[in-house]
């Protein structure tokens, strides 16, 4: 059953298009991948499902729902709940204190509890740094901030834009294998990600951007042995 459905989306930056038709599902409990190079609309893609883009045409149906007549905040208890491209996390606050930001629509304080030990079984080394200032902290570690405090939200979809970018090869290992956990967990995943090999490898399905238009569809599996994606996207000749 699709939880997510992007139905033929336009937005445009003033008078540049941006997106030009899109039109994706996403279904319970599946990570979807979506690939492509720089510009082609990636990244919009999820600011239009968060709210943070105006549609010019199109919709966005979330639980079978229309989420034109939400804000972006409101979406957060809809239980859609999105870590940034860049990290953003609060610098100047405590890693707890951060946790303690993404469950700020939340008022039950056990389960707010419950919800950060759990962050912190799966991230240890956010325990390790529970009461340091999260800008003092390395690349690696900010964006395990980032995919935490977005969790203790409870999202049913978690939209993750570049989660890999400008991270050690060992920690992009690391960040990938958590969002497997987290799929596990029953939370659905649309992943924005340069990366396509480790992208399509944590995928069930995956779509391929340019310029703005989905070019190609299909299994994760399938895509990987895309003569097309293998040679733009996966360095194969």
């Amino acid at each position: 059953m699709a939880l997510l459905e992007v139905k033929d989306v336009h937005a445009y930056y003033g008078n540049i298009q941006a997106l030009e038709g899109i039109s994706l599902t996403v279904n319970e409990g599946e990570v979807v991948s979506l690939i492509g190079g720089n510009g082609a609309g990636k990244t919009t893609t999820l600011r239009a499902i968060s709210g943070l883009m105006p549609l010019r045409s199109g919709s966005i149906i979330f639980d079978g729902e229309d989420l034109s007549k939400y804000k972006a905040h409101e979406l957060v208890s809809k239980g859609i709940a999105m870590v940034p491209e860049g990290r953003g996390v609060f610098a100047r606050l405590t890693v707890e204190d951060n946790l303690d930001m993404g469950a700020y629509h939340r008022n039950d304080k056990d389960g707010i509890a419950a919800d950060m030990e759990r962050m912190y079984v799966l991230f240890p080394r956010l325990k390790e740094r529970r009461t340091q200032l999260a800008g003092t902290m390395s690349g690696g570690e900010q964006q395990m901030l980032a995919t935490a405090r977005a969790m203790m939200s409870r999202p049913r979809l978690l939209l993750m834009d570049e989660p890999s970018m400008g991270l050690a090869p060992v920690l992009v290992e690391l960040i990938f294998s958590t969002i497997a956990e987290i799929q596990k967990e029953g939370v659905t995943i649309l992943l924005v990600e340069q990366n396509a090999h480790m992208a399509l490898q944590v995928a069930d399905r995956g779509y391929v951007l340019q310029t703005g238009e989905i070019v190609l569809s299909n299994s994760a599996k399938v895509l990987q042995h895309d003569p097309m994606v293998q040679k733009a996207y996966l360095g194969i000749d």
